[in-house]
């Protein structure tokens, strides 16, 4: 690497950690407070670098604006995909990954069973990309709204009919509430659809819900309470995910599971 974009991004690495005052930039690559300031300088002029008043050096607007160009580039699905195949391959069960779009979830991508479904069951071939369903009706859907934040919330509780469930506002808004302190949902299997489910959110850059994961098997593969043992294993890979995106999830247990280690961030209120 060149010595000199070595000691920028060096300098830049430092200004991260917050305000910088030039000799201290300077005292942090080993250098000259002339051959400091020249590096400054020039990043200040791209935007990257801003001087305060106080004559110390913080990163710049540029910076920001890049990097929010970087993540906007990101596809969710193609950061996805290695890990649903890897829950997929472990387990057999279809995993899928969802967004919450116009208070609907939206399907993106899906690992099939390794099993044979029934004609017209949501796991098989009907089940196709692109498939929307009402959002409070669904394991997916409830824990993508339920780290909505308030207001987002409050308006899709005065536009919606809870998605067809019957239940009141109120009642869906404490449903929610229980989902995102506990962090993931089920759809238990009945006599009308005999496929369980369950969910977890993945997150952001912001820490907030992206997109949801989720594992659905039939009661003839597997029970409710043989899918809910890997809620465990769901977690982890949401957390996996949120890691690879670039988002800031809360430990779990990825550092054991899945190798990921990630300092801890306080919690959302």
């Amino acid at each position: 690497m060149s010595q000199t974009v070595d000691r920028a991004l060096t300098i830049l690495a430092a200004l991260g950690e917050g305000p910088t005052s030039l000799e201290q930039a300077a005292g942090r690559i080993g250098v000259h407070k002339s051959t400091a300031l020249r590096l400054l300088r020039t990043l200040q002029e791209h935007g990257f670098v801003t001087r305060q008043p106080d004559h110390r050096y913080r990163l710049g607007g540029r910076l920001f604006s890049l990097a929010q160009q970087a993540l906007e580039t990101i596809d969710i699905r193609q950061v996805a995909a290695p890990y649903l195949a890897s829950l997929n391959e472990r387990y057999g069960h279809t995993v899928q990954l969802s967004v919450l779009e116009d208070g609907k979830v939206l399907q993106l991508d899906k690992a099939q069973s390794r099993y044979p479904d029934r004609p017209g069951s949501r796991l098989g071939p009907d089940g196709r990309f692109g498939h929307r369903t009402p959002a409070a009706a669904t394991a997916v859907g409830r824990v993508l709204l339920a780290d909505l934040p308030e207001e987002q919330l409050t308006a899709f509780l005065a536009s919606q009919q809870a998605g067809g469930r019957e239940q009141g506002s109120e009642a869906l808004r404490e449903e929610l509430a229980a989902v995102r302190r506990q962090g993931w949902s089920m759809d238990q299997a009945d006599a009308r659809e005999p496929v369980s489910l369950i969910a977890a959110p993945i997150a952001g850059t912001e820490g907030r819900a992206i997109a949801a994961c989720s594992i659905s098997a039939p009661v003839y593969e597997a029970s409710p309470a043989e899918l809910s043992r890997l809620v465990p294993e769901l977690l982890c890979t949401v957390e996996a995910i949120s890691l690879a995106y670039g988002g800031t999830p809360t430990p779990r247990w990825c550092e054991n599971r899945c190798g990921a280690k990630h300092a801890e961030r306080a919690s959302r209120t």
